[in-house]
């Protein structure tokens, strides 16, 4: 199913009407785009696997370096607990009755000693042990022989876990440490009366640092040791921005027994694995760069897409050269062709190419103009018969109008009105005086407008439905058109609009002129005609004579595009007053020369 769907996608692209330069850069594309599509997909899936990797063994190194730090803290509880059974430590609680001094002196080097000794066994963890004894008050520790006793502040501290920091002000240059506090009650490590043991252990952040800077020796993380509400431990060469903005990630967590995301920080990806220290209750914070691990997969990524970048930019300089070469004279071509095609013979190709196309374009420039000539005879024939008809149409005189007329003016001298009598002969003769002058082909449209008057007067003395009113502008007056181009329009407007029905006898006419265009309407208010035979006599206006074309509207639209050009025309649609409207559109002569003379640049 798919293989046919990709021929068929290959059929539309070749077998359609596209340009060859269309067409080779559709390609260009489609070949493009599964080869990225297939690429991106295999370089995720690689990346997605490295990340996938990556976070197993970070999770793995964290976990073993948890469990590092739960042994030496495991081997300390140990040693604690061994130590209160210690018979020099219960003689120093005052278990047994002491002899002599020199035999506590003895005592408490011999606690001393051993407690020094398992610091030293423990050099990379080292731990300050300290023995407080309730009965004497006194206390013995490996860093010193002699210890303050406060028994508040052993009741404050002995909770049986470790605390960080034991509640007490220090000086700015000393660091907190993690404190163990255990009396030697059985099985109640975390309770003390008047006879207990107390036993404290100690460590400070510095044995956590050794550990996080062994841990990124072998790795490319920044570890730290994290608990929300306190300073955190860094590692000797953490980077303390990057450090700030995972602390202020972290604050907004819930953290649980491990965690594993991947955040942005700064515009660059890091993966974040954080393993929880079950005897501190801090966490173990890995923060690894992704972007610098997965920088040589995403450097081999970008340069396959510059490679593929210069690939596509050669193809489509080619395809860009074919089109200047071959495609771009073709197409001159057939433009050139179409414009002959419709008429138009002055068109002339030019073109700065050297090649067999210059050829071509010369002798098509040869041909257009011979045609061009030859036209041009054709026209001028054409012209001078359309001439002879015109004035042969405006010798004619309409036998029956003029009958009608005078058996008008028969009768009203019959019935004595001789006002109405002497208006009929002004008018009648007013309008076959302008019929009948055959000097000149044009006229100005005020001549045009006072032709109607003395008809729509002559027709409104025979019909005494027939109202009109003229709007039309001074400037709009004085321009030429040809001669006789309202009177067929108008002539239809009486007998097809007002003569068709005993209800109508309104004909208004207005001109306007906008956008360098005359713009003249003719409305009626007769019963006019549908929408399909609007669109029918439209659409017959530029077609050739037919014989049921109505020959005054065709001749009228014919004559008007050949003084004004193929802008002018004649419309036909229904009226604002619910007749039939002609529309008359002229291009105004100085717009109409700017016009030809862009167009001529153009073609130049």
């Amino acid at each position: 199913m798919k293989s046919g769907s990709g021929i068929n996608i290959f059929k539309n692209i070749f077998g359609s009407k596209m340009s060859l330069f269309a067409k080779m850069n559709a390609l260009i594309i489609i070949f493009f785009i599964p080869v990225i599509i297939l690429f991106t997909y295999s370089n995720g899936v690689s990346s997605n696997v490295i990340v996938k990797e990556l976070k197993a063994s970070n999770i793995k190194q964290l976990s073993f370096l948890s469990s590092q730090i739960e042994s030496r803290i495991s081997q300390t509880m140990d040693f604690m607990t061994t130590f209160s059974r210690d018979p020099n430590v219960r003689k120093f609680n005052g278990i047994n009755i002491w002899d002599d001094r020199y035999d506590r002196m003895q005592t408490r080097y011999a606690i001393q000693e051993k407690m020094v000794l398992q610091s030293g066994v423990m050099n990379i963890w080292p731990v300050e042990f300290t023995v407080y004894s309730q009965l004497n008050k006194e206390g013995i520790s490996n860093i010193s022989t002699m210890v303050d006793y406060d028994e508040d502040y052993l009741k404050r501290n002995i909770t049986g876990r470790w605390i960080y920091g034991d509640g007490q002000e220090l000086d700015k240059n000393v660091q907190k440490a993690f404190h163990l506090f255990v009396s030697d009650s059985f099985g109640d490590y975390d309770a003390i009366d008047n006879s207990n043991l107390v036993i404290k252990s100690s460590f400070y952040p510095d044995n956590i640092q050794n550990i996080l800077d062994t841990y990124k020796e072998g790795g490319q993380g920044d570890p730290i040791f994290y608990l929300n509400g306190e300073a955190p431990i860094l590692n000797r060469t953490a980077d303390p921005e990057l450090i700030n903005k995972l602390v202020e990630f972290l604050d907004d967590k819930t953290l649980e027994n491990s965690m594993q995301e991947v955040v942005v920080l700064d515009k660059q990806s890091y993966l974040i694995s954080a393993v929880e220290s079950s005897s501190l209750g801090w966490f173990l914070v890995d923060i690894v760069p992704l972007d610098q691990i997965l920088g040589p997969i995403s450097f081999s990524r970008n340069l396959f897409y510059f490679a593929m970048g210069l690939i596509f930019i050669v193809g489509i300089s080619l395809s860009v050269l074919l089109y200047q070469n071959i495609q771009s004279p073709i197409r001159k071509l057939i433009h050139g062709l179409q414009r002959v095609q419709r008429g138009d013979f002055s068109v002339r190709i030019s073109s700065n190419v050297n090649n067999e196309f210059a050829f071509l374009f010369y002798r098509f420039n040869d041909m257009s103009q011979q045609i061009q000539e030859l036209i041009d005879n054709v026209l001028n024939e054409k012209l001078r018969a359309r001439e002879a008809t015109l004035k042969q149409l405006q010798a004619q005189i309409n036998p029956h109008f003029l009958y009608n007329c005078i058996g008008y003016m028969i009768n009203m001298a019959q019935l004595k009105d001789e006002e109405a009598v002497v208006s009929m002969g002004h008018n009648l003769s007013a309008y076959y005086r302008y019929m009948t002058r055959l000097e000149r082909p044009t006229a100005s449209l005020n001549e045009e407008v006072q032709l109607i008057i003395n008809y729509l007067d002559i027709q409104k003395l025979r019909n005494g439905r027939i109202q009109y009113h003229i709007d039309i502008p001074e400037e709009m007056l004085k321009g030429q058109i040809p001669r006789l181009m309202l009177q067929p329009i108008v002539e239809n407007a009486v007998i097809h609009g007002v003569g068709k029905t005993y209800s109508s006898g309104e004909i208004r006419i207005k001109g306007v002129m906008s956008d360098g265009y005359c713009k003249l309407y003719v409305d009626d208010d007769g019963p006019g005609m549908t929408e399909e035979q609007y669109a029918a006599l439209n659409h017959s206006m530029k077609q050739p004579l037919q014989d049921n074309t109505g020959y005054g509207f065709w001749n009228t639209n014919q004559r008007l595009i050949h003084q004004f050009g193929e802008s002018s025309q004649l419309i036909f649609s229904k009226s604002d007053i619910g007749g039939f409207r002609t529309k008359i559109i002229w291009q105004l002569p100085s717009t109409v020369d700017q016009h030809q003379q862009s167009h001529h640049k153009g073609e130049q």
